[in-house]
């Protein structure tokens, strides 16, 4: 079995892919799209991707694709707690530069600003790449923030623990495909993802759509708003909605295509937590 994963190796999407199929050959890929793609062009038989964070907020590229452009939905999601690790070539380097992507350096701005103010910070594409940056050049003064697989992967020593500001950071990790995998993990919901575009000729649309789910008490998780790129001010909105009824689900559905509301199923999914 072949996966796909945003890498490096050594980044969150690789951890939870190494969580997922412990066993399979796991493929890494420079952005999302490139992820994706790899599924659509059946180089792989599973695509994990990020799809939200509870401090960054929605992953656009994953959402805006999946609508806009390709065929695969969600079979299965990932819950991963997100701490960061700041990290250098050895324990006792000095620090004059710090690495690593942007939600990374917002996440230990606090810790930085306290402890080396003095640092330069860089911006690289992502954690992993940081880490890897880092151990590419062990005589220079650098560090990269990253997760602790990341010093595992590049032998790097950890400085400091779980800087980041927020205790409560979590990714929300999608696995894309056809089929429902088996994860030995501990599964807590099932959900599903909808992306809802509304007719122009229909007054309260939104409040429309979201009733039907309301008067049926399908619990709503998840609400938002984004560009459709066609003109200025015309938009689709993604629900996630806790799936523990097939027959209301089915119903609420029903509802929403008799009223002219289009609608693509993003993902079907049990949700799992690591």
């Amino acid at each position: 079995m072949k996966v796909a994963y945003l890498g490096p190796s050594g980044s969150f999407t690789h951890n939870a892919a190494l969580k997922a199929f412990p066993q399979a050959d796991l493929l890494s890929f420079e952005n999302i799209t490139e992820v994706i793609k790899s599924y659509e062009d059946e180089i792989v038989d599973f695509a994990i991707v990020p799809i939200e964070n509870s401090i960054e907020g929605s992953v656009h590229e994953t959402s805006d694709y999946l609508f806009h452009q390709a065929e695969v939905g969600a079979v299965a999601e990932i819950i991963q707690p997100i701490k960061q690790q700041l990290m250098a070539a050895s324990s006792t380097k000095k620090i004059d530069t710090i690495f690593s992507h942007p939600q990374a350096i917002a996440q230990g701005k606090k810790y930085i600003k306290e402890n080396y103010p003095e640092a330069k910070i860089e911006i690289t594409a992502s954690t992993a790449y940081a880490a890897r940056l880092v151990a590419e050049n062990p005589k220079e003064n650098f560090a990269a923030i990253a997760p602790h697989a990341a010093a595992n992967e590049y032998g790097l020593a950890i400085i400091a623990r779980d800087i980041q500001e927020i205790e409560e950071n979590f990714t929300r990790f999608w696995i894309l495909g056809k089929q429902v995998p088996h994860l030995s993990l501990s599964k807590i919901d099932h959900k599903i993802s909808l992306a809802l575009t509304l007719p122009d000729n229909l007054p309260g649309a939104l409040y429309k759509a979201l009733s039907v789910f309301a008067w049926r008490g399908i619990d709503l998780t998840k609400i938002e708003s984004r560009p459709l790129k066609t003109v200025l001010g015309e938009y689709f909105f993604i629900i996630d909605f806790e799936n523990n009824n097939d027959e209301l689900v089915s119903f609420a559905l029903q509802e929403l295509t008799s009223m002219g509301i289009h609608y693509k199923i993003l993902g079907k999914y049990a949700v799992y937590r690591l």
